[in-house]
């Protein structure tokens, strides 16, 4: 029989952070690394919990090296070659390899390449076992496989958003959990199946269960702006992963498109009809696709991102009286609103509105005004 849950569940929209007394006199006394010790791998990892997501635009070397330099991590996609892998490792991740994590899929193919690029690059200490549905009993297989194989090996894996699945996951060997169906910014899931859970509520539940077994969640996917990343740690998460809010930088994937005189990247999940026509030669018959493909006005170099990024975690620490990242979940109370931006004044209207040019576009206008004098 179908069930109904009546307990309303919540979304970052839904909620604000409630500001609290504090004794912090400024944004630059707030540390915003963690150190994790994981339940399976044993192994220790510290730095800026905030991850590249493992999408072909997104979870690039160029993308890992830059975030590298902030301390944050990269969960490198899975389409890069055992080749590139190494030319990578002997060159500019060579001193990096504590914020990379390769990714795989569950197939038997994912496995021997995964096998091969460990085997090429040692230095490589975690892994991203990444699946759309975490729900599978195939899924839940090859963890305890990679597990017994790789005993030392962190791994992150998902996505799931409920409790039991989170504790399952862990008890069959994964060390961090990502938690998210269908709130990323590239996704249909929702639309083409219905399936979904809002991903405030998803955090705050699967981070219970898996902090009373001593694992680690990834708040994955439905941020849509640093404060939105604040509230999900706010809500639990002990990393959080982010997609569309890198999306168009200069050192994604992807060629930059000119229209009309702007500039764009184009960005497109991983279940696309672009992803599986560019990976697989198009989408299967007995499935559908499951995400879309948008153009992102291009937003020059990344690392001005993730430092506004780290400055808003800060200032949002402060406002809670929380004087590291880990001390926010303790400090937070959410409120309920039914509005939490005012968009009265957008982006276009602006006094002066922000313009990013890409390198070739700058040199060629520097050629042409130089030409003309």
């Amino acid at each position: 029989m179908p069930f109904i849950e009546n307990e309303m569940k919540l979304d970052f929209k839904d909620v604000l952070i409630r500001p609290k007394r504090s004794s912090l006199a400024s944004r630059s006394q707030v540390s915003i690394e963690r150190e994790y010790t994981f339940p399976n791998s044993k192994q220790t990892w510290s730095g800026v919990p905030i991850v590249a997501a493992n999408m072909d635009t997104i979870g690039s070397f160029e993308v890992a090296a830059v975030l590298a330099s902030r301390k944050c991590l990269t969960a490198i996609h899975k389409h890069y070659t055992v080749e590139q892998w190494r030319a990578f490792a002997e060159g500019p991740g060579k001193d990096i390899m504590t914020y990379i994590a390769v990714s795989t899929g569950i197939l038997q193919r994912d496995m021997e390449k995964l096998a091969e690029i460990l085997k090429a690059v040692p230095t490589v200490k975690m892994v991203c076992i990444d699946v759309a549905n975490g729900y599978s009993e195939s899924f839940v297989q090859c963890i305890r496989d990679v597990r017994k194989t790789y005993p030392e090996l962190t791994i992150m894996a998902g996505n799931v958003v409920t409790k039991e699945m989170t504790e399952e996951l862990i008890f069959s060997g994964a060390d961090i959990i990502k938690v998210g169906i269908g709130p990323g910014s590239v996704c249909t899931t929702r639309k083409q199946t219905g399936v979904g859970y809002p991903q405030l509520s998803a955090v705050m539940e699967c981070a219970d269960a898996a902090h009373g077994l001593g694992g680690r969640i990834i708040s994955d996917g439905g941020c849509t702006c640093p404060g939105d990343v604040c509230k999900a740690f706010g809500a639990g998460g002990d990393f959080v992963m982010l997609g569309g809010m890198l999306a168009g930088h200069q050192e994604c994937a992807g060629e930059v498109v000119e229209q009309n005189g702007e500039y764009f990247k184009v960005f497109y999940g991983m279940s696309s009809d672009t992803a599986m026509k560019k990976h697989a030669g198009g989408v299967a018959e007995y499935r559908s696709s499951e995400g879309k493909t948008v153009k992102v006005p291009y937003r020059g170099p990344i690392d001005e991102t993730i430092r506004d990024l780290h400055g808003g975690l800060r200032s949002a620490c402060t406002y809670v009286g929380a004087a590291t990242l880990k001390e926010l979940p303790k400090r937070t109370t959410f409120i309920r609103v039914t509005q939490q931006l005012n968009n009265v004044f957008t982006e276009p209207t602006k006094v002066n509105p922000t313009v990013m040019l890409p390198p070739d576009a700058k040199r060629q206008k520097t050629e042409g005004s130089m030409g003309g004098c």
